[in-house]
This record gives structure tokens, C-alpha cells and sequence, in this order.
């Protein structure tokens, strides 16, 4: 096996080969991909942290077992954030009676994203703010909060978000604009 620090300047696509060759090498692409599914699957879901592990390592068995069917023509980040997108609808629907109980980590940079874009005035305490969105977020419609999610939260560009959410690129920034006016309306 290679050094560690080889591993962290390979790309995806490379990381899929090497483990296809090696099942061991796996472990740098969960390694690279946990954290941030982690945070994604919190944010769309509101789960648990006990809960968005637990759909964490599923999502990741889910992973492996499917790696020899990634086509390696499309970008990794977002094959794998469908995969996880997926997991969590299908445990939403097996679960709907149980309620959320956790709301999405809302950091300065995110907040700042979102304030500049949805032309809310920066005088607001952030502290409140942050709150304020995090109650404005959950309660818009779950496919904009999704795409909201992926824009400002994940950082996604729309032709990532199209192929995580299997929407035409047009559809995501429709979505967007949407996702905007409903978060400002519920804002006021």
C-alpha cells in the first residue's frame, strides 16, 4: 500500500480505482467523504447524531457494494451525495412518525453566504440570525431546504446538485430562486 499522504493528493476517480484493485484503500475515501456526508445528512434530515451515523455507515456499505458500477465519466462527490441524498429519503419514509430533533449547524460563513444572498441587512445580531434561519429552513418546502442545502451548506455548484438530485440544471436554479423567495417571505 502507498504512504497516507500519497493517498491525500490522489483524486477520486483515482481513490475509486486503487480500492476497486485494493478493498483496504476504501478507508481513504471514507475518510475523505465523512465528515461532510456526515453534516449533509444532519442538515437534510434533522436526525439524531446517533441517528446520522448510523445512516452514515450505511451509506457508506451502500458505497462499496455499488463501486464497481460508478461510471467513472461523473464526478465521485456527487454520485456519493446521491447515494446518501437517497439513503436518507428512504429512512424519512420508513420513519415518518418520528420527529426531527435536530436542526443544521449554521457556521459564520455559512450564515454570511446566506445573509449576502438573500439581502437580509448584516445589522442583525448573528446569533439571532442564525437561529432565525435555522427556523426559517425548516419550514420551507423540503426540496428547496434540500437545494438551499447543497448551495450554501455543501457548497455544491448546480450541475452537482443536478446530478445529486436528478434534476435538469434549469430545474435546480428554478428550485433555487424559488427556495429564495419562500425563505424570504417566511423570514419576515
Amino acid at each position: 500500500m502507498v504512504e497516507n499522504q500519497d493517498f491525500a493528493n490522489k483524486t477520486d476517480s483515482e481513490l475509486v480505482k486503487l480500492t476497486l484493485k485494493n478493498q483496504a484503500n476504501f478507508l481513504y475515501l471514507v475518510n475523505r467523504y465523512e465528515q461532510k456526508l456526515f453534516y449533509f445528512i444532519r442538515r437534510i434530515s434533522n436526525v439524531s447524531v446517533d441517528e446520522a451515523k448510523d445512516l452514515l455507515q450505511d451509506v457508506f456499505i451502500k458505497v462499496y457494494q455499488n463501486l464497481n458500477d460508478f461510471d467513472q465519466s461523473l464526478k465521485f462527490s456527487s454520485w456519493i451525495y446521491r447515494i446518501a441524498r437517497n439513503h436518507v429519503i428512504s429512512h424519512y419514509r420508513k420513519n415518518r412518525h418520528q420527529q426531527a430533533v435536530a436542526s443544521p449547524e449554521v457556521n459564520d460563513e455559512i450564515l454570511n453566504n446566506l445573509v449576502s444572498d438573500f439581502d437580509i441587512t448584516k445589522e442583525i445580531d448573528s446569533k439571532i440570525l442564525r437561529e432565525n434561519i435555522l427556523s426559517v429552513l425548516n419550514k420551507i418546502d423540503g426540496k428547496y431546504r434540500e437545494v438551499i442545502i447543497l448551495k450554501y451548506f455543501e457548497e455544491k455548484s448546480y450541475e452537482e446538485i443536478s446530478d445529486i438530485i436528478k434534476k435538469p440544471t434549469g430545474t435546480v436554479g428554478t428550485y433555487l430562486n424559488r427556495a429564495k423567495k419562500q425563505f424570504k417571505e417566511k423570514f419576515k
